[in-house]
C-alpha cells in the first residue's frame, strides 16, 4: 500500500487541488458558488494528475529512463516493488475512474466536455508516452502552465457561473496557478538533473543548466503570485493576500542555491504548498467579497 501510496506522489497533488480551488475563488467573485460541480472538477482534476504520475513511472521505466537507487522520490515499479503490468492496469483503471466526474461535468457544461476530458487524458499520458513525450523535450513546464493553471480554473470557473464574461480574470488567474505550479516541475527536475542527463531526457533543466532554472523559479514565483491578484484590478482591491507567500517563495528561491539530491524532495513538497496556501488566501479573499 506505501508503494501505491508513494506512485501517486501526494507531495504534488496540492497542485491540482490548487488550480479548482481558484476556479472556485472566481466564480465566488462573480457572485456564483455551485458545489456538485466543484466537486466533481475536484475528482477529475486528482485522478487525471494521478494518471499522469502512474503513467510517468510506468512509462520511464518502460523505456529504461530510471534506475534504481534515484535521488528522487522511490519509483515502485523501478525498484521492484509493483510489477509493470499492475501500474499500467493502475493507470487505464484511475483514467476510467477520472472519466465518473468528467462525465458528471455535461449536466452544467454540456456533451461537448467530452472532447475536453479526452483532451485532457491524451496529455496526461502524452507528458511521459507516446512517440514525443512532452516531458522529455522541454515542453513539460509548458504543459503544466495549460492543464493544471488555465485549464482547471478556467473551466471550473466557467461551469459554476456559466458565462464567458469570467475568462479574462480565469486567464490571468489561471496563468498564475500554472507558473506556480511550473515550478514544482522545476524543482522536480533541478534534482534529478544529473540523472536525467545521463539518459538523454531532456527537462528544461537540463537544456538551460541549474542557475539559469533557479532564477526563474524567482520569476514565476513573483509573477504567479502578482497574477493571483487579479481580483483586485477588477473591483477588489484588498484582493493581494496571495503576496505574502512571497516571503516563503523567497526562502525557497535561496534553498535551491544550496541543496541538491534527496534534500529538494522538501523542496519540492514546499513549493507545492505554497501554490495550495496562495490559492486558499484568494479563495478566503474571494469569501469575505460576500459579506
Amino acid at each position: 500500500m506505501n508503494s501505491w501510496i508513494e506512485a501517486m506522489r501526494p507531495r504534488t497533488l496540492p497542485v491540482s487541488v490548487a488550480g479548482v480551488l481558484a476556479g472556485v475563488a472566481c466564480a465566488i467573485f462573480h457572485g456564483q458558488f455551485i458545489i456538485l460541480p466543484a466537486i466533481c472538477c475536484l475528482l477529475f482534476a486528482l485522478l487525471a494528475q494521478i494518471v499522469s504520475n502512474f503513467a510517468n513511472e510506468y512509462f520511464d521505466f518502460r523505456n529504461g529512463l530510471d534506475r534504481k537507487g534515484r535521488e528522487g522520490f522511490r519509483r515502485g515499479v523501478t525498484e521492484g516493488d509493483i510489477s509493470p503490468g499492475a501500474m499500467l492496469r493502475a493507470t487505464i483503471i484511475t483514467l476510467l475512474l477520472a472519466a465518473i466526474p468528467g462525465c458528471a461535468l455535461i449536466i452544467w457544461g454540456g456533451w461537448w466536455l467530452i472532447l475536453i476530458g479526452l483532451i485532457v487524458a491524451v496529455f496526461a499520458l502524452a507528458y511521459s508516452a507516446g512517440p514525443y513525450p512532452l516531458s522529455h523535450h522541454g515542453l513539460g513546464d509548458i504543459a503544466v502552465v495549460i492543464f493544471f493553471g488555465l485549464v482547471p480554473v478556467g473551466f471550473t470557473a466557467w461551469l459554476m457561473t456559466g458565462t464567458t464574461s469570467i475568462l479574462p480574470q480565469a486567464l490571468a488567474i489561471g496563468t498564475g496557478v500554472g507558473l506556480l505550479a511550473a515550478n514544482v516541475l522545476i524543482v522536480n527536475n533541478y534534482r534529478d538533473m544529473d540523472d536525467d542527463a545521463a539518459v538523454g531526457k531532456h527537462t528544461t533543466v537540463v537544456l538551460f543548466g541549474r542557475p539559469a532554472m533557479r532564477r526563474l523559479y524567482l520569476c514565476f514565483s513573483c509573477a504567479g503570485l502578482l497574477l493571483l491578484c487579479a481580483p483586485a484590478w477588477s473591483g477588489h482591491p484588498l484582493c493581494i493576500l496571495p503576496l505574502v507567500m512571497l516571503i516563503p517563495a523567497w526562502r525557497n528561491y535561496r534553498r535551491l542555491a544550496t541543496h541538491r539530491g534527496a534534500l529538494l524532495n522538501d523542496d519540492l513538497r514546499r513549493t507545492a504548498m505554497l501554490l495550495l496556501l496562495a490559492t486558499l488566501l484568494l479563495l478566503a479573499e474571494s469569501l469575505t467579497s460576500l459579506i
